[in-house]
């Protein structure tokens, strides 16, 4: 009569447990030549009242005194004889690359940042783990759990990795501009502080990637508008060129907007060129612009005796050079055509009426109103 043997194995079909006990809860009776069957992904860790006996690596193994000496001492306490049975529990132990593990922040990092002051930021990435030493990872994290999952590790190395990060991010970094170029020496600087936390739990970081460390929405909303205020360049020549668009545009609609369309033009050009000697002015950085001239009223004219045409008050005449009036009777300044009190002194000016009614100011040839010869 063939005896049947006992196979113990363990094979996950979710791909997240880490560990996994036979039996899941208590002890259980094994049997001497039972088959224990551990692939090459795994570890198995005996324990017995409540003490690791020892590991085993890939491979079939028959549970004997021979094949397995660390029994012997476990059946010491057990029953002695083929086919005895003893009770132990196995810890199943996957020591394949667990991948794709996520961690973020769930409260911004505040960052004193040299351009920006104080900023917060937002980290979020992923890293790999594997178990690379067994006993350690069950006495420190496992426990006397039937399974362990990746799942239940995963937020309490997020923890750490935050913790770090906060650490590293003051230590190595100025300003978030600079995060272009900084994001794998922070990673590899990570990794390598990462790996000492990592180990005392008996696991290996195999991988630690940064997937972005970013400002809140409104800082990087001001972080575009900086960088479109500096692509336009010169300001000057943008507006000069946005000017010169607006009048090529105007002028090719000129045919079908009539009159209103020259106006437009018109008001374009000028609003243009306001816009254009603003922005300049303001963008001088401190150089001195040139005055503007005042823009009072324009100078009152007055008739030349001797060529009858409208000019500037004067002595002579700055188109036929013939002196422009008579002389105050008092301080003798020249006094213009049609003047009734002398400019210098106040004094009033008497004289002769012309024809059209107008007063004559002494030595008058000429009627200062209505331009007639006086006789």
């Amino acid at each position: 009569m063939v005896k049947r043997l006992e196979i113990i194995e363990w094979l996950d079909d979710t791909g997240k447990e880490m560990v996994h006990r036979e039996p899941q809860s208590g002890s259980g009776e094994f049997r001497i030549g039972s088959q224990l069957v551990v692939r090459e992904s795994q570890e198995a860790v005996f324990f017995r009242d409540g003490k690791a006996m020892g590991v085993l690596g890939p491979g079939r193994h028959t549970l004997t005194t021979q094949n397995i000496p660390f029994l012997t001492e476990l059946l010491e306490k057990a029953f002695e004889g083929e086919g005895s049975p003893f009770r132990a529990e196995v810890y199943f132990v996957s020591r394949k690359t667990f991948v794709d593990m996520k961690w973020g922040t769930k409260e911004p990092i505040i960052f004193r940042d040299k351009e920006l002051a104080m900023v917060r930021l937002r980290a979020f990435g992923q890293f790999s783990i594997k178990v690379n030493e067994s006993l350690l990872f069950i006495n420190k994290l496992v426990g006397t759990e039937g399974r362990y999952t990746a799942d239940s590790i995963e937020a309490f190395l997020k923890g750490v990795i935050i913790s770090r990060l906060a650490d590293l991010l003051g230590e190595t970094l100025e300003s978030i501009f600079d995060l272009a170029r900084v994001y794998d020496e922070i990673a590899t600087l990570g990794k390598a502080r990462l790996s000492d936390d990592f180990e005392k739990y008996g696991i290996q970081l195999v991988d630690f990637y940064i997937n972005a460390i970013t400002p809140p929405e409104e800082v990087q909303k001001r972080i575009d508008e900086r960088s479109s205020m500096g692509a336009l360049g010169d300001m000057n020549a943008y507006m000069r060129y946005k000017t010169a668009t607006a009048i090529s545009d105007a002028a090719q609609n000129e045919s079908g907007g009539g009159a209103a369309t020259g106006v437009g033009l018109g008001a374009g050009v000028g609003m243009g060129a306001t816009m254009a000697q603003m922005m300049s002015q303001s963008l001088a950085s401190g150089q001195a612009q040139p005055a503007q001239p005042a823009q009072g009223a324009a100078a009152a004219l007055v008739v030349c005796p001797s060529c009858s045409r409208q000019v500037p008050p004067a002595r002579f005449c700055p188109e036929c050079g013939k002196p422009m009036g008579a002389t105050c009777p008092k301080c003798g300044a020249v006094i213009s055509n049609g003047a009734r009190f002398c400019p210098e002194c106040g004094q009033k000016l008497g004289g002769s009426t012309c024809s059209c009614g107008a007063d004559l100011p002494p030595g008058s040839k000429f009627c200062p109103s209505c331009g007639k010869k006086v006789e």
